[in-house]
């Protein structure tokens, strides 16, 4: 992989990482209800379950998702149920979380299984896999690189959102300030699932 495809890797990997999403949404959501602690076994379970999903699109499963429409509406439809489902479980919400309380649990299984559901994840998995892997002289060390690159993007960017969600703690224990934040939270799942839908 020369130099400049290993930039573009790196910038694409900036964008969607950093953006917005199921991911990164749930790792602020969890970080402040929750705090840090609590957020890590999910920031740990995405790269771990997107590494899963890049590997299959690598394998050629990706194209089998995009070639038959009942597994892609599937797929669709598990992840739209499942971020509703944290949607209403986080609108109404308006409590500190402590040690023993699981409101919004999304523990390490459930991080790793929601990539398989996350639509934005199998694209960028797809992109990948077609821009940077497949039909190259070296697709295994290809693999590799773009496998490191996004573990570590995957990592950063929801300790990152999940950081700036510990952060929010104090200031969102005063009044009802938690109760909206979990309801603007809620609302960018749902957006995010309205997209999903349009995908």
């Amino acid at each position: 992989m020369n130099w400049q495809e290993f930039t573009a890797l790196l910038v694409l990997a900036t964008a969607m990482s950093f953006s917005p999403g199921p991911n990164t949404t749930l790792s602020t959501a969890i970080a402040a209800n929750g705090g840090l602690r609590r957020a890590l076994r999910f920031i740990l379970a995405v790269p771990v379950g997107w590494s899963l999903l890049l590997a299959l699109c690598a394998a050629g499963i990706g194209a089998l998702v995009v070639a038959e429409p009942a597994l892609r509406v599937a797929i669709k439809t598990l992840g739209i149920a499942y971020l509703l489902w944290l949607a209403f479980k986080l609108s109404g919400s308006g409590t500190l979380g402590s040690a023993d309380d699981r409101k919004l649990d999304v523990g390490f299984g459930q991080g790793v299984l929601l990539q398989f559901v996350n639509i934005k994840a199998w694209l960028l998995a797809l992109t990948l896999v077609a821009g940077w892997i497949a039909g190259q002289p070296d697709p295994w060390q290809r693999f590799a690189i773009v496998a490191a690159v996004m573990l570590v993007y995957a990592f950063t960017s929801n300790f990152v959102y999940a950081l700036a969600g510990s952060l929010l703690r104090n200031w969102l224990a005063h009044g009802t300030r938690l109760l909206w934040f979990n309801r603007a939270m809620a609302l960018v799942l749902v957006l995010t699932a309205w997209w999903m839908a349009g995908a």
